[in-house]
């Protein structure tokens, strides 16, 4: 049975009555008055005059913890494990650290020692609500700074961003914390400063061609694309949280499918580091499936109609029509002249254009060397690799070849 506002099939979203984005649909504001966002806490609290806590408030209401995505009108986003290193240069191949107990005067010697380098991590990596005070769990990952090369970072960084987004989004909370999410949803769409409330209708209304699905790939000179930031399972840090890159294949210029769905309940920690090793199985499953998109925006025919009834693409209440799944929006892509038909068959289709043609070999072209690349742990810098980088700058368009 359905809910009001929100799926027809409650099988995905199990937890979307405790959701935001239910209450807002009956007119509710988790904070009453005339500021109903959420307070940015940590490092974000500095950052009022560039950060914007309305258009924040309003990605935290389309999150959902069952997916690790948001929920927009035409399909999920998310923060990939490959936003993170773009925008704040860390590892992300290592192993990953699991925080422990410190006594107090064991965490006395090392703040000592330590205070700038973890306060500066805290605060930027990851960030909490606890505003100017640093939590002294972090503190063992830096009794040698030799091998703080051995963790991966931007597994640590999506980790806690995750869980304070999860946080974020329920009904009860009144802030968050977090400020790689800042950076990646003001890359979505380009809107200036508003109240919350007029944010909603305008998400409400957004198209796929109002986003920016690969923000990051003219910086490819400076961090490579690895294949390992495909993985599907489970990242931990002081929890876990279900890494589901399978439901938001588009940020990586793949066709989008229907995903499978979400895995049950965290495996051990042992079973979680196994699978992360072991990462290529995982990430052959999903792009088997799949095939590089021509057109940003692709999704197979009955995505769009499957997403409808297991989600809620919408957050704003139409009050004069009755609850039931809406209509679905037949979006054109800025590559098409005219929207083909959903049950024209192949040999019906329009012609691909040269230029189309060219995506589609890039896209394979790239992704093949890529895989090759994160396969063998190639370095740029190694002149044994020159001429596969060489011809993977090349299909990227980043290097001339005259």
């Amino acid at each position: 049975m359905g809910s009001p506002g929100g799926p027809i099939d409650m099988s995905l979203l199990t937890r979307y009555q405790d959701y935001v984005a239910r209450h807002i649909w009956f007119g509710q504001e988790r904070i009453d008055g005339p500021k109903p966002e959420l307070r940015i806490a940590s490092l974000g609290v500095k950052l009022t005059n560039w950060v914007d806590p309305q258009l924040l408030s309003a990605f935290t209401e389309r999150w959902h913890a069952e997916t690790s995505s948001f929920h927009i009108p035409f399909g999920e986003m998310t923060i990939t494990l490959d936003d993170v290193p773009c925008l704040l240069h860390i590892l992300v191949r290592g192993v990953f650290h699991t925080p422990v107990s410190v006594s107090m005067e064991g965490a006395a010697a090392l703040a000592a020692e330590l205070a700038y380098m973890l306060s500066l991590v805290e605060c930027t990596i990851l960030t909490d609500k606890t505003y100017t005070r640093v939590n002294a769990k972090w503190l063992p990952m830096f009794r040698d700074l030799f091998t703080l090369n051995r963790f991966s970072w931007a597994s640590a960084a999506l980790v806690c961003l995750y869980d304070n987004l999860n946080d974020a989004s329920m009904f009860a909370t009144r802030a968050l914390a977090g400020v790689g999410f800042t950076s990646i949803s003001l890359s979505l769409v380009g809107m200036g400063k508003m109240k919350l409330p007029t944010y909603r209708p305008i998400m409400d209304a957004l198209t796929p061609s109002d986003v920016i699905w690969r923000p990051f790939e003219g910086h490819r000179g400076s961090v490579l694309f690895d294949l390992v930031t495909c993985f599907r399972g489970y990242l931990r840090g002081w929890t876990t949280i279900p890494y589901l890159p399978q439901r938001c294949l588009r940020q990586f210029g793949f066709l989008q499918y229907i995903p499978p769905s979400p895995p049950h309940a965290a495996p051990s920690y042992d079973d979680i580091d196994s699978l992360w090793s072991g990462y290529h199985t995982y990430v052959d499953r999903i792009l088997q499936l799949t095939l590089p998109v021509t057109y940003d925006d692709e999704t197979t025919s009955d995505y769009l109609s499957w997403y409808y009834t297991v989600s809620h693409p919408r957050v704003c209440r139409p009050h004069d029509r009755p609850h039931g799944a809406p209509p679905v929006p037949q979006y054109v892509s800025a590559q098409q002249d005219d929207p083909t038909a959903e049950d024209a068959p192949p040999a019906d289709a329009p012609p691909e254009s040269s230029q189309q043609g060219e995506k589609r070999w890039r896209h394979v072209v790239v992704s093949a060397l890529e895989r090759y690349v994160a396969y063998v742990d190639a370095d740029r810098d190694d002149d044994t690799f020159e001429d596969i980088v060489l011809a993977l700058d090349v299909a990227h368009g980043d290097r001339d070849i005259d």
